[in-house]
């Protein structure tokens, strides 16, 4: 099978201008808002969503990195899991938490950050942002803001690349190895 390009990068830039401005008309502004990504290419994605919605509302947005290995469901089956730092920079309680990551499918992972985030206080509220919602769930989780729906065969892997990791942007399916 041949790559299928999804979004390129004018398409990349775009998407995440649109949910920057879907997060700021769904919180009718940005008070007690906080951005917090999952590593990896979900830091990248928060990062560029803040800067958007900073340019738009002209305050300076919290963000937050958040490494979920020790609360992944499957953590026992990686031979040696490697543990990033989690920043989160601020306190949790009582704000509305912007969780961002580049592709959505089982909902475990984003399960796995609720339950750290939830360690860390008691959040108002807990949104989800996503580059790419491409369906298959095994847990009634669903994003509050999707950049695309690409729902993507078994046999198929839907790849976010980034100019700060991979050295471009776009949104791939691939044919799984």
């Amino acid at each position: 099978m041949k790559n299928k390009v999804l979004l390129d990068k004018k398409a990349v830039e775009r998407t995440i201008n649109r949910i920057a401005h879907e997060i700021i008309e769904k919180n009718q502004g940005v008070e007690d808002l906080r951005l917090i990504g999952i590593r990896t290419r979900g830091v990248h994605l928060a990062q560029r969503i803040k800067q958007k919605i900073e340019g738009i509302e002209h305050i300076s947005l919290p963000l937050g990195v958040l490494d979920i290995t020790m609360y992944r469901d499957d953590v026992f089956k990686l031979k040696s899991p490697e543990l990033k730092k989690t920043e989160i920079p601020f306190d949790v309680n009582n704000i509305t938490a912007i969780l961002v990551d580049d592709v959505m499918q089982t909902g475990r992972t984003t399960r796995a950050a609720i339950d750290a985030i939830m360690d860390l206080g008691r959040p108002k509220r807990i949104q989800l942002a996503v580059l790419v919602d491409r369906g298959d769930r095994e847990l009634p989780i669903h994003p509050d803001y999707a950049g695309i729906v690409h729902s993507a065969n078994p046999e198929e892997d839907v790849m976010v690349r980034l100019s700060e990791v991979d050295g471009k942007d776009e949104v791939v399916v691939v044919a799984s190895s």
